[in-house]
């Protein structure tokens, strides 16, 4: 494997409306694909950043679509396993309302240390990870403690989206997780929203002093803008004003951007312009990802 970033993490089958109506009351469907790691992975092929995004899906139609969808947006699926026992995870979004989650006992929810054994994480240039697979599953959090010290122990950055959900466990016991895992980290997202949640900091400098010992923290502030902390200093660069349709799925947009700028070497302020201006594709849409020429 050749690709500059690695993504690591679930996806599923994404059944959003056509229009930005309510789950209740659409009456038409489409068939998409969303899950943190790979809608990054697919931002950043279509921004030019070669990705691969490793995971296990069901031996099932679903998967198969899956997989196929993320080929034609050029990610490369070819650490992704098959697991005959276990189903391809689906989610719908309610516009307005959220998403509905239909992933107990997903193939991916059996990812541990050795899905990725094999995978050569130590030639990338980034690895990616998100909070969402240590929540999944005590094999998933077993699968992100390695990653981690494997990347630690190699030239090779590492990505974290702290990315809490609190339908998949409590802040009680996230917290602390996160934290950690973001101590890990070479480069950390978190909302502002979701790290007052956790930690019950209240400014972006909270944030900070939490995490003091992240080398780049980029905290996100919705509309207001996101601020990075860097061993360079402290900038910040508001949002762009922009009509929102649906927000799911524009953290990892930001996301890809920010990494994308990061790896050409771009500044503190570029960098977060490129999340920015990534978010805003998504905003103003139901799908996760929009390829854009």
């Amino acid at each position: 494997m050749s690709q500059t970033v690695i993504t690591i993490g679930e996806t599923m089958v994404l059944v959003t409306p056509v229009e930005a109506e309510p789950l209740e009351t659409a009456s038409a469907f489409r068939l998409d694909v969303g899950g943190a790691e790979s809608n990054v992975a697919s931002h950043l092929c279509n921004l030019g950043t070669p990705t691969a995004w490793v995971s296990q899906l069901g031996d099932d139609a679903l998967g198969r679509r899956v997989e196929r969808l993320l080929r034609e947006r050029q990610v490369d699926t070819g650490w992704v396993r098959r697991v005959a026992s276990a189903p391809t995870g689906a989610y719908f979004k309610d516009p307005g309302n959220g998403v509905q989650y239909f992933r107990a006992g997903s193939a991916a929810s059996l990812m541990n240390a050795v899905t990725v054994a094999e995978v050569p994480l130590e030639s990338a240039r980034l690895v990616h990870l998100s909070g969402i697979t240590e929540a999944l599953s005590a094999s998933c959090a077993e699968l992100v403690a390695a990653v981690i010290a494997r990347v630690a122990a190699a030239p090779t950055l590492l990505s974290f989206d702290v990315n809490y959900r609190g339908a998949l466990w409590s802040v009680t016991d996230a917290a602390p997780a996160l934290a950690h895992s973001a101590g890990g980290a070479d480069i950390v997202f978190v909302g502002l929203d979701e790290a007052h949640t956790l930690w019950d900091t209240r400014t972006p400098d909270d944030v900070r002093t939490k995490l003091a010992y992240v080398p780049y923290l980029i905290v996100k502030d919705g509309d207001v803008g996101a601020t990075e902390y860097s061993p360079t200093g402290t900038v910040f660069v508001p949002a762009t004003p922009t009509a929102v349709v649906e927000a799911v799925g524009a953290g990892d947009a930001f996301a890809a951007g920010y990494l994308h700028a990061f790896l050409q070497g771009q500044g503190s302020a570029e960098r977060l312009q490129a999340g920015h201006d990534r978010a805003v594709l998504v905003l103003q849409s139901t799908s996760d990802f929009l390829h854009i020429h």
